[in-house]
């Protein structure tokens, strides 16, 4: 798959992953691309290590680029912060 292809195929994994996991994304299209690609990397390993095949960009291959998408973004979220509650003080 040629450049294009990968910008094009990021950023619909991209655009998908952000629509599963709810709350403000602020990447842009650029950020929505680079999503896109590292979950494709992401889920593309995990795939690999868990069927024992390689890598392909069909339907499983799609899925789990989204399912690397997810995983990215909450990881993201985790890390900055952003994914924890509040504290909240007790007593009076």
């Amino acid at each position: 798959m040629g450049l294009i292809g990968w910008i094009i195929g990021g950023f619909v994994v991209g655009l998908i992953s952000q629509w599963l996991v709810k709350g403000p994304h602020n990447l842009g299209c650029t950020g929505t691309v680079a999503l896109g690609i590292i979950g494709s990397l992401v889920g593309g390993t995990i795939w690999g290590a868990l069927s024992g095949d390689n890598f392909d960009l069909r339907t499983g291959g799609f899925l789990a680029s989204i399912l690397g998408g997810v995983i990215v973004l909450v990881v993201a979220r985790l890390l900055s912060g952003e994914g924890r509650q509040p504290r909240t003080r007790r007593g009076g």
